[in-house]
């Protein structure tokens, strides 16, 4: 029997199928790109898994042709937030790690089915789960480079896990969208599935996880995770200083004219 769960949340969906739940970012219309409200319903529903013992696999997708197309712009909380002080804006910074580490902090098994677009944070909410299943026609990058900003969100070491240093460097850096079969051959996805059929392949994936013991399939997943993150807070805790730094430049202003007049940025690392 499949129960559904909306009344919590107005930008999720949730679906339970036996052991087995399903979190679908609820917003096609925007590309399902991060409101500052979705942003913390992820987060709410990730930590709601602490007190869950019949789950023992989340799926992560996106409603519509998109996983998500990372932070939303246009969001009317984050126009609120402009005239805040220096400290209030590096404090509102932090619901993105705060976010990517819940995720990161689920005990469950966790799966990303990437239909269509996963950029920036959607990329990221993709590296904190523990396996990728990809549609054949997704297409996963960080713009954020392209923006005169870092990659933030405590996901760059994640990324690096993944893929290594030298093609997360060039992902990062070159801020491409990477298509499914470049991210299938770099280890970025664990498998390809045609578009029709990528939630079924996901549900085949979390059931076999979602049979063997939990305790121990649990346990396994937070000792792994320990032993490849375990300098990854040492590198990271100063991303969002350096995003906030990197915003507060000359060439992130010429980035977002030169996006907006569609045409080379002209950088002069000020």
């Amino acid at each position: 029997m499949v129960e559904s769960m909306n009344m919590e949340y107005k930008n999720l969906k949730i679906t339970r199928e036996g052991f087995v739940t399903i979190v679908t970012f609820n917003r096609p219309e925007k590309l399902n790109t991060l409101s500052l409200s979705l942003m913390n319903e992820i987060k709410a529903v990730s930590e709601s898994f602490n007190g869950d013992s019949e789950t023992r696999v989340v799926i992560f997708t996106g409603a519509g042709k998109n996983f998500s197309c990372g932070f939303d712009l246009n969001d009317a909380g984050r126009a609120d937030q402009k005239d805040d002080t220096l400290l209030m804006k590096y404090r509102n910074m932090k619901l993105g790690p705060q976010m990517i580490r819940c995720i990161t902090e689920i005990d469950q098994i966790t799966i990303a089915a990437v239909n269509g677009l996963a950029l920036g944070g959607g990329a990221c909410i993709t590296t904190a789960c523990d396996f990728r299943i990809g549609a054949d026609n997704c297409k996963i990058g960080y713009p954020e480079v392209n923006l005169a900003m870092n990659l933030s969100w405590v996901s760059l070491p994640l990324c690096v896990h993944l893929i290594g240093p030298a093609r997360a460097k060039r992902m990062v850096i070159l801020a491409k969208k990477e298509t499914a079969i470049t991210l299938l051959d770099w280890g970025f996805l664990d498998e390809l599935a045609p578009m029709d059929a990528l939630l079924d392949q996901a549900r085949e994936m979390a059931k076999e996880y979602a049979a063997q013991p939990p305790l121990a399939a649990q346990m396994v997943k937070r000792s792994v995770n320990a032993l490849v993150t375990i300098h990854d807070q040492a590198i990271m805790h100063m991303d969002s200083d350096q995003l906030l730094y990197a915003t507060s430049g000359e060439d992130f202003s010429e980035a977002i004219h030169a996006l907006l007049e569609k045409r080379e940025g002209n950088y002069k690392g000020n």
